[in-house]
């Protein structure tokens, strides 16, 4: 009983206010891109359901080290964290990578899911990222939470704990200013669940739940078009699987499968509101 009466109240996802789309590029920069466990950049056409190879990143980073999660800004510039928790700039067009000033463990943040959110309707946006709390290559748990990125200078500002809790969440916003994770509560998955965050506060607003959706051994997630995207990898493979779920008549559809393991997904807020 205890976790109903703490439970968020439903996601009500209404449709977006017009947003300031002056500095959005051409259409190619407005598709869903993907990260691998094992480099591989890819756009994702949530039209057509199709990936498309754009490269294998090759990024400054430690051999042992392998992307974590992933978001891109409204330019279509992609972000790729890595489990090295360096922060590396990589371009959606050709796949090419460079580091970024970020200094890792700013508020003893580690390793953590991010996606970008446009500040009111646009065009400036933060990268809200959300602590994971996972022990890797001999490095200790960073914190947990909601912090924000300044793109630029990369300074990280802790904007607060979660509440209600949530665990191993991935990040998406979009051109109105909004915020919504993918999450999982308890340490297991399913169900999986997807909620509206508090921007101001890592309130949970509202929130969805999600019974067949297992987060797996990967997991991203994006808004494109009125609709949420879930990626997940649930076992026994490696296979990821795309979950679409459509507020507009609350139905959850796997739209598109790869074998390959994703681990972040990002999406320009210039991309289609609905």
């Amino acid at each position: 009983a205890g976790e109903l009466e703490d439970a968020p109240p439903p996601l009500d996802v209404r449709p977006p206010i017009d947003v300031d789309r002056t500095d959005c590029p051409d259409a190619e920069a407005q598709l869903v891109y993907t990260i691998t466990s094992s480099y591989d950049l890819q756009s994702f056409n949530p039209d057509t359901g199709q990936f498309r190879l754009i490269g294998r990143i090759s990024c400054p980073a430690p051999p042992n080290a392998t992307p974590f999660s992933m978001a891109v800004d409204r330019r279509g510039i992609a972000y790729v964290l890595f489990t090295n928790e360096e922060l590396f700039r990589v371009s959606t067009a050709t796949a090419a990578c460079i580091s970024t000033p970020y200094t890792p463990r700013q508020s003893n943040f580690g390793l953590f899911g991010m996606g970008f959110a446009t500040n009111s309707v646009g065009p400036t946006e933060t990268l809200f990222v959300a602590g994971a709390e996972q022990a890797r290559d001999n490095r200790p748990p960073g914190a947990r939470g909601l912090a924000r990125i300044t793109p630029g200078p990369f300074d990280l500002a802790f904007v607060g704990d979660f509440v209600p809790n949530v665990e191993s969440a991935e990040l998406t916003g979009t051109g109105d200013g909004r915020l919504f994770a993918f999450y999982r509560k308890g340490g297991d998955s399913p169900p999986s669940y997807i909620g509206e965050i508090d921007p101001d506060t890592a309130q949970v607003v509202g929130e969805r739940r999600f019974d067949t959706v297992d987060q797996g051994q990967g997991w991203a997630f994006a808004y494109w078009g009125g609709d949420f995207y879930m990626f997940h990898a649930p076992p026994p493979g490696q296979t990821t699987r795309v979950t679409r779920w459509r507020p507009a008549d609350d139905s959850v559809t796997q739209v598109a499968t790869t074998p390959l393991t994703i681990v972040g997904a990002g999406v320009s807020t210039c991309a289609p509101q609905q």
